[in-house]
C-alpha cells in the first residue's frame, strides 16, 4: 500500500502535499519544521500580546478576531491550491491567526485573566505529550485509528461549520452555550484535536528527509494549524467551567 494513500484531516497533510518534483538537493528536516514552526509562534505571541493591550486601553477587538478568522480561512483555502505559495503564505496566515487570538484570548483575559495562559499551559504539555506517545509507540498509528481520528475530527467540524451558519440567522447552536452537553462536546473535541497531532508526526517522520525543502512551509502550516484549534477548544472549555462554577 502506497503512503500517500492516507489521508489526514489536516489539509497540509493530503495527497498534493507529497506531489511534485522530489529530486531537489535540500530535503524538509524536523529541524527546518521546528524553527519556522516556533517564528510562527513567537509572531502569534506578539501580536496577541499587543491585542490583549489595546483591548485593556479599551479598543473594541471584535473585529480583530473576525477580521482575522476570515482571512486565515481564506488564505488556508490558496494555500491548499496553491502549495507552493506556502513561504510566502504561511507568515500571512501567522499574522491573521495572531489577530483572530489576540481577540479572543482578550475576551477571556479581560473576565478570567488567568486563562489564557493556563490554556496556553495545557496545550504545549498536550503537544510534549502527545509526541512521547508517538516516539514510545505507546500510541501506534495504524490505518483503524487514523481514519477514526480523521472521521471524528470532520464531524466535529461540520458541526462547527452548522453552528456558525446558524448564528448568521440569530439562531443560537447548543455548543456555544455553558450546558453539560456543551462541555462534554468540547472535551470530545479536545480530546480528538489532541490526537490529530499523532497524525502530523507521523506524516513528517514518514517524509523527512525525502520532498523538498520548501515543504517545511507546509508542514508548518499543519502544525499551527492544530496546535491553534487545540488551544482555542482548550480556552473555550476553561471559560465554560469558569462561568459554570
Amino acid at each position: 500500500m502506497r503512503l500517500s494513500n492516507y489521508k489526514t484531516n489536516n489539509p497540509v497533510f493530503s495527497g498534493y502535499f507529497w506531489e511534485g518534483n522530489n529530486r531537489s538537493s535540500k530535503k524538509m528536516t524536523v529541524t527546518g519544521i521546528f524553527v519556522k514552526s516556533l517564528f510562527c509562534i513567537l509572531i502569534i505571541a506578539a501580536i496577541t500580546a499587543y491585542i490583549w493591550k489595546l483591548n485593556e486601553n479599551g479598543l473594541p477587538v471584535k473585529w480583530f478576531t473576525l477580521g482575522g478568522m476570515l482571512a486565515a480561512i481564506i488564505i488556508s483555502v490558496i494555500i491548499s491550491v496553491k502549495h507552493k505559495w506556502a513561504s510566502t503564505l504561511v507568515p500571512l496566515y501567522t499574522i491573521a491567526k495572531g489577530c483572530f487570538l489576540g481577540g479572543f484570548s482578550a475576551y477571556a483575559h479581560k473576565n478570567f485573566p488567568d486563562l489564557p495562559y493556563q490554556a496556553i499551559g495545557v496545550t504545549i504539555v498536550t503537544f510534549f505529550v502527545m509526541l512521547i506517545f508517538y516516539q514510545t509507540r505507546i500510541i501506534i498509528i495504524t490505518k483503524k485509528l487514523r481514519s477514526v481520528i480523521i472521521t471524528a475530527a470532520a464531524s466535529i467540524m461540520v458541526v462547527y461549520v452548522i453552528a456558525l451558519i446558524l448564528s448568521f440567522f440569530g439562531i443560537q447552536s447548543y455548543i456555544w452555550n455553558t450546558s453539560w452537553f456543551a462541555i462534554v462536546f468540547n472535551c470530545i473535541a479536545a480530546i480528538v484535536v489532541s490526537f490529530t497531532l499523532l497524525l502530523d508526526f507521523d506524516y513528517i517522520e514518514r517524509y523527512k528527509n525525502k520532498v523538498p525543502k520548501h515543504k517545511e512551509w507546509l508542514a508548518t502550516w499543519g502544525l499551527l494549524a492544530t496546535l491553534i484549534w487545540l488551544y482555542v477548544e482548550v480556552l473555550r472549555l476553561m471559560q465554560k467551567l469558569a462561568i459554570r462554577f
